[in-house]
């Protein structure tokens, strides 16, 4: 079966992190980008047709995937395509990802022989098999299929779309931007449809003012009766990275050998861009403890339960705890961090001391001294 997948970039409420670059590059477990997931799971579904939609600050973006190489994509037309509909757009303003669609429509309209769509959000990490949910759309003869999992509804967070099933499985009730109780499914935001369906819908939806994909495409659809809907429960890990707090969790767990495993090698591996570094340096004096160590650092302090990214240098004296420290960042002498997330390219002066919360990490932006 013939598919083609677009990846959406952007949406997402990462403040300072997101201040220069898309969500999708956003760096991730020491070496990797958030995009690397859904590029990884595309690959190895045999999806060679891909659009990613981003529609600013999307130069980080182009420079990590470069031509596709490490992901068996080539950046050509029917292949891998940057899809950037702002630099199209009459108003210059986000309304939602119904536009992003319907500028990026001659990406839709490539490629007939591309019979179904997987639309997939870069906030949300999983390792899937996406032949197993393509083969489950085609055999619930439903119209869109929604990638869902349980026990993210707690009553605590909003979710973009929260889908409860009644005793038959049906779709009992929709809701969206819903603070949900536990008997909901929250959406992955990850979709399959038709092309043509999807591109009736998104032209249907634009010409009534409608850019919501959740609320007009979706849930609008369904209480209309236009649609069907099937719900594939996914079972295994997936990291809703959609805000400060939940990234920098999701970072820190990835300590655990057993939800690295999961995420990382769970139908396939994860694949990124490949940047040769000599080996991290520990030296004598250095004390590493529970962390994730890229390739290039030089060590000479205390780390302890924390991700270090390529080519990060700790100077002697430090104590560093549960931080997320990105390349190139150096920490100088006898400086104290807990609970920071450092981006790329910082400098921490001699003696500084940082001291943030697991929900409210302190952030120092790419380039900065402190």
């Amino acid at each position: 079966m013939n598919v083609m997948g677009i990846i959406f970039a952007n949406d997402a409420n990462m403040g300072d992190l997101a201040d220069k670059r898309t969500m999708g590059s956003i760096p991730f477990g020491g070496r990797y980008r958030q995009v690397d997931f859904h590029l990884s799971n595309m690959a190895a579904a045999g999806i060679r047709h891909v659009g990613i939609i981003s529609r600013r600050n999307y130069q980080s973006l182009i420079n990590h995937i470069g031509s596709g190489e490490e992901w068996g994509l080539e950046l050509e037309e029917g292949g891998l395509e940057f899809l950037t509909p702002y630099a199209m757009s009459a108003s210059h303003s986000y309304r939602g990802k119904l536009e992003n669609l319907y500028h990026g429509m001659n990406f839709l309209n490539y490629g007939a022989n591309d019979e179904y769509v997987i639309l997939a959000d870069s906030a949300i990490l999983a390792n899937l098999d996406l032949n197993r949910i393509l083969s489950n759309h085609i055999e619930s003869g439903k119209d869109i299929t929604v990638v869902t999992k349980a026990g993210i509804a707690d009553g605590r967070k909003q979710l973009d779309l929260a889908i409860r099933l009644d005793k038959k499985g049906e779709v009992a009730d929709l809701a969206v931007d819903y603070v949900a109780p536990k008997s909901y499914l929250a959406s992955m935001d990850l979709f399959v449809i038709s092309k043509t369906l999807l591109k009736k819908l998104v032209n249907e939806c634009i010409a009534r003012n409608l850019f919501h994909m959740d609320r007009d495409l979706i849930l609008g659809s369904w209480q209309s009766g236009q649609i069907s809907l099937n719900v594939y429960q996914f079972t295994g890990l997936a990291m809703f990275n959609e805000t400060i707090e939940e990234y920098f969790c999701n970072s820190l767990a990835l300590i655990d050998q057993n939800i690295r495993q999961d995420l990382f090698y769970r139908h396939h591996p994860v694949y990124t861009k490949v940047r040769d570094r000599v080996p991290s340096y520990y030296g004598e004096a250095c004390q590493i403890d529970n962390c994730i160590v890229a390739d290039g650092c030089m060590l000479e302090g205390t780390v302890s339960h924390s991700v270090l990214f390529r080519q990060v240098s700790v100077k002697e004296g430090c104590c560093i705890q549960n931080c997320l420290i990105m390349n190139d960042t150096v920490v100088g002498e006898n400086c104290q961090l807990e609970y920071v997330i450092l981006d790329k390219d910082v400098t921490v002066r001699p003696g500084s001391k940082l001291i943030g919360t697991p929900s409210n990490p302190i952030i120092i932006k790419r380039g900065e001294i402190v």
